[in-house]
């Protein structure tokens, strides 16, 4: 099962707290939900985070995955780890872009004229 922590939405229209949980990927939303880890209520000023810390590095100890929202939450609620492993997909995200963009530059450079048209096409009609 496939374990996420993110955000539950909460709160009147217009007027939304949310709540910091831990749920299965497939669930929607703002359905069943495994642990309440707790609060981020994003229209105070300034904007409050409460987050118990135990329970989500033990969630994270796990193997649970936290959102980009509630990775940059954990952060600020001062989550061990959280500064390394944001630091360390980051580099990760980079070390892709590179290797997705080295196959591109060689494929453009390496064949010359295309097979539909050119001058040899041209010189055999």
């Amino acid at each position: 099962m496939a374990v996420k922590i993110r955000l539950m939405r909460m709160g009147a229209k217009k007027a939304p707290f949310y709540r910091v949980v831990v749920a299965d990927s497939r669930s929607p939303r703002d359905g069943r939900f495994l642990e309440n880890l707790g609060v981020y209520h994003p229209n105070n000023e300034p904007s409050k985070v409460e987050i118990d810390t135990d329970k989500a590095a033990a969630w994270l100890a796990k193997g649970a995955q936290p959102t980009e929202a509630v990775a940059k939450l954990l952060a600020i609620a001062g989550v061990e780890g959280m500064a390394e492993r944001k630091q360390a997909a980051k580099a990760l995200r980079a070390t892709v872009a590179t290797a997705k963009a080295e196959p591109k530059a060689k494929a453009k450079g390496g064949a010359k004229g295309g097979a539909k048209g050119g001058a040899k096409a041209r010189a055999k009609k």
